[in-house]
C-alpha cells in the first residue's frame, strides 16, 4: 500500500533529510468523532472535519472487511541475524545489499504458503520462491560481500494488521554467524479499494500525508509514524481520532517561520502517538490519503503499497 501521490513522492525524493532525534507525542483521551490533542493544541477545524469523513466512509465498509480478512505486515519483512552485524564491512555489504551466493538455490516444493495468526485465523496466499527472495536481498556489488552459505524455506513471525503472526520465510545462512538472515516469502495482499477518495489541496500546517507507519507498541496501546515538517517551525503533531474499527491519524506542523527566510527542506522524525485503547483490529487510517498507512517509508523493506 504506498500511499504517496507522484507529486509526493518526487518531493520527498529530492527533500527528505531524517532528523536525529525522535519526537514522542501524547494524546489525551478521545471519544469517538473527537479529535484528540497534542501539542500545538487541536487539528484545524478542517482537519477534525476530514478525519470524521475518512472513519464515517471506513466504518462498517466493505473495503474494512476485506481489511481485516487479508495479510499486511506492520514489521520488517527482513530479520536480521543474531549479533548482526559485528563490523563496518558488514554494515556496509548489507546496505549497499550485496550478497554472494556459495551453492545453489532450492527449488520451489510449493506453490503457496500460510499465514497463521497468534490469535487464530490463517490464509493461504501464493509463496515467493527462493530466486525472487534471493533477488530482493541482493542488489549491489563490491569487494566484501556477505556470503550465503545456505537456504532453506522455514518461518518467522511478524507483526501484520491482524496481530503477531508465523509466516513462511527463507532462511539465508550467512558466513561467521549461527543464526539465518530471515525474508518472509509471502507478498501483502491486495489492498481494497478505499471508499473515500484523497484529501484535496489542504495547508500543510492544517494537514498533510504521513510519511508511513514506524511500529506498533507490542500491547497495542500505541503507534509510532513517520511524520514531516520544515526547518523553520517546531516540529509535526499527529492527532487521532478513535472509533470502534477505526484509528485515524492526521498529521500537521506546529509553528512556521513567520515570514523570515527559511531553506526549503522536508526533515522527519519519529512521532508516538497514544491511544485509548488497543489498536487491535481497527484499521489504522491517514487522514489526507484516506488509505491504511503503510509500514515501512524510511524503516526498513516492507512493500511499499503501491
Amino acid at each position: 500500500m504506498r500511499t504517496n501521490h507522484p507529486h509526493t513522492r518526487r518531493v520527498l525524493a529530492a527533500l527528505v533529510v531524517l532528523s536525529a532525534g525522535a519526537a514522542a507525542v501524547s494524546c489525551e483521551n478521545e471519544r469517538p468523532g473527537e479529535a484528540s490533542r497534542v501539542r500545538g493544541g487541536g487539528p484545524a477545524p478542517e482537519a477534525a472535519a476530514r478525519a470524521r469523513l475518512v472513519a464515517e466512509a471506513w466504518d462498517g465498509s466493505r473495503a474494512a472487511d476485506l481489511w481485516r480478512a487479508g495479510y499486511y505486515p506492520m514489521g520488517e519483512e527482513v530479520q536480521l541475524p543474531e549479533d548482526a552485524f559485528r563490523d563496518e564491512a558488514g554494515k556496509e555489504a548489507y546496505g549497499a545489499r550485496n550478497l554472494a551466493l556459495r551453492g545453489e538455490l532450492p527449488a520451489p516444493k510449493a506453490a503457496e504458503g500460510t499465514v497463521r495468526w497468534e490469535n487464530g485465523g490463517s490464509l493461504t496466499l501464493p509463496l515467493m520462491d527462493a530466486r525472487e527472495a534471493y533477488a530482493d536481498l541482493d542488489r549491489g556489488d563490491g569487494p566484501q560481500p556477505l556470503t550465503v552459505t545456505r537456504v532453506r524455506l522455514g518461518e518467522m513471525t511478524m507483526a501484520t494488521s491482524r496481530g503477531p503472526a508465523t509466516v513462511p520465510s527463507w532462511l539465508f545462512t550467512l558466513d561467521g554467524f549461527d543464526t539465518p538472515l530471515k525474508r518472509a516469502a509471502l507478498s501483502p495482499s491486495e489492498l481494497p479499494k478505499p471508499p473515500v477518495e484523497p484529501a484535496g489541496d489542504t495547508p500543510a500546517d492544517d494537514l498533510g500525508e504521513l510519511l508511513g507507519l514506524a511500529g506498533i507498541a507490542e500491547d497495542g496501546r500505541s503507534v509510532t509514524v513517520w511524520a514531516g515538517h520544515g526547518a523553520c517551525d517546531d516540529g509535526p503533531a499527529v492527532h487521532a481520532l478513535e472509533t470502534d474499527g477505526t484509528v485515524v491519524l492526521s498529521g500537521s506542523v506546529v509553528g512556521g517561520p513567520d515570514g523570515e527566510p527559511c531553506t526549503a527542506q522536508l526533515l522527519a522524525e519519529d512521532v508516538t502517538v497514544r491511544l485509548d485503547r488497543p489498536l487491535g483490529d481497527r484499521v489504522l487510517l491517514d487522514a489526507f490519503t484516506g488509505r491504511p498507512l503503510p509500514y515501512g517509508e524510511g524503516h526498513g523493506t516492507s512493500p511499499k503499497w503501491d
